[in-house]
């Protein structure tokens, strides 16, 4: 089942591939949003003044949770930091709860911000994905190893851009 996310993650258009994803409106509408009004069909699991987890239909492993801030923002750089703190606190109680549940060992938070990172519902989401030993889930990556002054100047650039 957890296979279903890297096979996800591996899936690239143009190449033969097509990535199967729920729609991000319905009726003109965010669907994240229409959920957080309680218009949307949902298994909310936790709420809080500002935000709402409810399960992922089509979680990757059991318990896969996504937590969205009420207020509507695309992307991450367009929350409040009020909204963006909501999400991660509940984010983290969360997590807590699949751990007592008993569903996790462990958990990943994944949170894909634009289309080149796989974002496909333009609500900011955060996947709270519940991790057992053996679930088949895996990040596959080219990993590097940057030398200092290459991570110096990356560092140099970012900083120079953080508002």
């Amino acid at each position: 089942m957890g296979g279903r996310l890297a096979r996800a993650l591996a899936r690239r258009p143009g190449r033969g591939r097509v990535r199967e994803h729920l729609p991000a409106e319905v009726d003109g509408e965010c669907v994240f949003c229409r959920i957080v009004d309680g218009r949307g069909e949902a298994s909310v699991v936790a709420s809080s003044d500002g935000a709402v987890a409810f399960l992922d239909l089509r979680p990757v492993t059991p318990g896969h949770v996504l937590v969205v801030p009420r207020a509507h923002a695309a992307h991450l750089a367009d929350t409040t930091d009020a909204d963006g703190a909501a999400m991660w606190a509940l984010a983290r109680r969360v997590a807590a709860g699949l751990r007592a549940a008993g569903l996790a060992d462990g958990v990943n938070l994944l949170l894909a911000d634009g289309a080149v990172a796989w974002q496909t519902v333009w609500h900011v989401h955060l996947h709270v994905i519940p991790r057992r030993r053996g679930d088949g889930l895996r990040l596959l990556a080219a990993w590097t190893r940057p030398g200092r002054a290459s991570l110096d100047a990356t560092a140099d650039r970012i900083r120079a851009a953080v508002s």
